[in-house]
């Protein structure tokens, strides 16, 4: 049997090196993204397809980003990671590191449901965009 923890840490894997079209065998077409903030949820497959196009294309406005999972807690269909992500602001050249927290809810060996938070506040700090 697939657990939540099985499919999250295969999918930051596959993310990780780029082999995110694999990646994309694990989202269940129906998923819901809560993404937050002004963003709001996502919904469906092309949505995340469209999230991680626009990452690896460069189009978030930064580049060097890294995702590093401090620790993972799961279940059998929820999966939560604790990670340490950082970048490069693409127009100024100044870099982030900031936690953050994840959570996927997993059935049928996709995931249904995902849920992201990172330290916005300090992020902002770091690219001096609080001022």
């Amino acid at each position: 049997m697939t657990t939540a923890g099985d499919v999250h840490r295969r999918i930051i894997e596959l993310y990780k090196a780029g082999r995110w079209e694999e990646g994309l065998a694990f989202i269940d077409p129906d998923v819901v993204d809560h993404r937050g903030g002004t963003d709001g949820d996502h919904h469906g497959l092309a949505a995340w397809k469209d999230k991680w196009e626009r990452a690896f294309s460069g189009g978030t406005g930064f580049h060097d980003m890294s995702v590093t999972v401090e620790q993972n807690i799961s279940t059998d269909d929820l999966s939560a990671n604790v990670y340490l992500s950082s970048g490069t602001h693409t127009a100024s050249g100044r870099r982030y590191e900031v936690r953050g927290i994840d959570m996927i809810r997993v059935r049928d060996g996709r995931i249904v449901e995902h849920w992201a938070i990172r330290d916005a506040v300090a992020m902002r700090h770091q690219l001096g965009l609080d001022q």
